[in-house]
């Protein structure tokens, strides 16, 4: 789990691979609570969007009781059939049809309900969705679900490439969870890197990978003087290397203030 704006892993923990997202849900939430320090009044200000692998009828009412808004598609099935033998009117939407059906009563406070249909190799396919917001039409409330969070590109994706998360694996259970660890730990001090570092700047584009690549790997050396940082010298032929090195001399007047 990550906090998209500023590029940092929130939760991480080692799962076995037949464990289904919904049953590392509560974990996930509270430890994003306790990373944030959270109160329970900011959580009426937080909106979870979750898809569907996430949203059993259980913990769309756990989000709900304990404060959060939440825009989720539900993964019951028996339940989507039933909400679309309610649907009086289908509006079109993107290239799929949507439609807005009278909310359950089971949870703890109001909720609207949205059913959308689009056609897959000849036929519907239908979901559904639950949310406690008020917005001003049914596409906007698809329309803001589908632009909910990048953590799978952000932390997951550029883990596995910049960060070789995905090739380095260790035997022990024990072992896993300390590499993870330590990922996350370079995750982090890349993302406050980027942050004082390169926003702004000509790699404000950057990811992960471009930055371990093509900027960390640049040759170069600090130079010391009592212990105090002197000067940074990179290897001139190096392309981008003016920029560069006006990046550290930022990031390193920043941290040492």
């Amino acid at each position: 789990m990550s906090a998209i704006k500023y590029r940092e892993t929130l939760w991480s923990e080692v799962l076995p691979g037949n464990f289904h997202t919904v049953h590392g849900l509560e974990p996930a939430v509270e430890g994003a609570e306790n990373a944030l320090e959270l109160a329970p009044e900011q959580r009426e200000r937080i909106v979870w969007r979750l898809d569907g692998g996430s949203g059993s009828e259980q913990k769309l009412r756990w989000f709900v009781e304990r404060g959060y808004h939440i825009l989720a598609k539900g993964m019951n099935n028996n339940r989507t059939m039933a909400l679309v033998r309610q649907v009086r009117r289908w509006d079109t939407y993107q290239e799929a049809w949507v439609a807005e059906v009278p909310a359950p009563k089971d949870y703890a406070r109001p909720v609207r309900v949205f059913v959308k249909r689009r056609l897959k190799d000849g036929e519907f396919q239908y979901s559904y969705y639950v949310t406690t917001l008020s917005l001003p039409s049914k596409g906007n409330f698809l329309a803001f679900y589908d632009a909910r969070g990048g953590a799978e590109v952000e932390q997951f994706r550029s883990d596995k490439s910049g960060l070789s998360l995905a090739t380095r694996r260790k035997h022990s259970y024990l072992g896993q969870i300390a590499y993870v660890l330590l990922t996350d730990l370079a995750h982090n001090l890349l993302a406050d890197f980027y942050h004082q570092a390169l926003l702004g700047s000509k790699f404000d584009g950057y990811g992960l990978k471009r930055i371990v690549r093509d900027l960390l790997a640049t040759p170069g050396r600090l130079v010391f003087d009592q212990d105090r940082l002197q000067r940074i010298e990179l290897l001139s032929q190096k392309q981008n290397v003016e920029y560069l090195l006006t990046c550290l001399e930022n990031y390193s007047s920043s941290t040492s203030a």
